[in-house]
């Protein structure tokens, strides 16, 4: 199943996903999903601006720093594009594009994340971001990866369905010419055994899918610098640089994965925010202990975390934001351009957003869960359940 390691408690809540495809919760998962989702939220904001103090002091700016917290892509569009540390004719083309129509790039995408910024002579310039990604991304995240690998699983039954026909009469499966409709009849009774080995409980995924970015950052370092500021990481106290991947094409960047060790006691010192105590207390929790559960959580989980850093240079964070492959388009393409989208699809991505949403609603016992992978369903139902949820009123008709 899936591990998500930005978070503390992976595997229960890796098993607690895998029981809800399974329609097996347990009367404990109210209770679990609360801290699952809003302990681990809390833990993450306070270890990852830390993270990114250690991070940013490696950047060879020799500038002092600064950050501001965002709450919208608009923060930090607007910031990229002032103080500019280098001009072309292809930055005055990005830059001259946004001023012109801002509304056309996605400005009111919420961001809850901090901006950084070098303080120079000329004023503060942006040298990168930290982000928490949101639950709804980290619900349908999770959903794709899902959907992604049950795929696969369905179409490499239905190419074994293929290669026994084929060798049934002789030939070689590379010879076989399969109609379309046939091909769409084999598609389908592959889907029908995969259902019927979820309904009846027998695994279907691989165990070893991960979300590595729930905690992230973005840093710009010029490409002249990139090894010297790659070395510096390399030697961070408590950071192991664990994965790295060039990406070249419309979006060049480096993607880094840092297994990073917090100081847990210094970052469980202080008793949780106001918020967080209202949240659990409507979960259930009595005021007085949310803080040493809070503790207790931390300290019973894994010591280590996983953070992606992007790494790219002050062109490309323009590209990315408000140029070629602005972070919102390749968003909605990806939407687009999921190959499997049947019923089960949906379903997943539902019981994904059903998940992270009950966490985020004053429930406190889970009863039945409301949607069956291998049942189908028309998408007004789960738009009812979520708007349940919240007991969002629902349109009466009255004579």
């Amino acid at each position: 199943m899936i591990s998500i390691t930005s978070f503390l408690h992976r595997d229960v809540l890796k098993n607690l996903i895998r029981r809800w495809m399974y329609n097996q919760p347990s009367p404990g998962d109210a209770e679990a999903l609360n801290r699952l989702v809003h302990f681990n939220t809390a833990y993450v904001s306070r270890y990852l601006p830390v993270f990114a103090d250690l991070i940013f002091q490696q950047v060879p700016a020799g500038e002092p720093i600064s950050a501001r917290v965002s709450r919208s892509k608009a923060d930090l569009k607007d910031a990229i594009v002032v103080n500019c540390p280098l001009r072309n004719a292809r930055i005055e083309q990005l830059i001259s594009g946004y001023r012109s129509d801002p509304g056309l790039f996605y400005r009111e995408t919420p961001f809850h994340g901090v901006l950084y910024f070098a303080e120079g002579s000329e004023g503060p310039r942006v040298i990168g971001s930290s982000r928490i990604k949101r639950v709804r991304r980290l619900a349908e995240k999770t959903a794709r990866r899902i959907i992604d690998a049950l795929f696969e699983n369905i179409r490499h039954d239905a190419d074994r369905l293929a290669f026994e026909r084929a060798v049934s009469i002789g030939l070689a499966k590379e010879a076989l010419i399969t109609p379309r409709d046939q091909m769409v009849e084999e598609f389908q009774k592959a889907e029908g055994r995969l259902l019927m080995d979820l309904r009846q409980g027998h695994p279907i995924l691989p165990d070893n899918m991960v979300i590595q970015d729930v905690a992230g950052m973005k840093v710009i370092v010029e490409d002249g610098f990139r090894d010297e500021f790659l070395a510096r990481l390399r030697n961070l106290a408590r950071c192991e640089l664990i994965e790295v991947e060039e990406h070249r094409g419309r979006y060049n960047a480096l993607n880094l994965i840092v297994r990073y060790r917090p100081d847990r006691e210094a970052l469980i010192a202080h008793p949780p925010g106001e918020r967080l105590r209202r949240r659990m207390q409507a979960g259930g929790m009595p005021a007085a202990d949310i803080h040493d559960q809070f503790k207790a959580f931390v300290l019973d989980a894994e010591e280590d975390v996983h953070i992606e850093v992007i790494v790219c240079n002050y062109q490309e964070m323009l590209e990315s934001e408000i140029g070629r492959c602005m972070h919102e388009d390749r968003i909605m393409q990806q939407r687009l351009s999921q190959q499997y989208i049947g019923p089960l699809a949906r379903n997943i991505e539902f019981l994904m957003a059903y998940m992270f949403a009950f966490a985020a609603s004053s429930r406190t016992e889970i009863g039945a869960l409301p949607i069956r992978l291998w049942e189908r369903y028309l998408p007004d139902y789960f738009e009812e359940v979520l708007m349940g949820l919240f007991d969002a009123p629902r349109l009466e008709i009255f004579e």
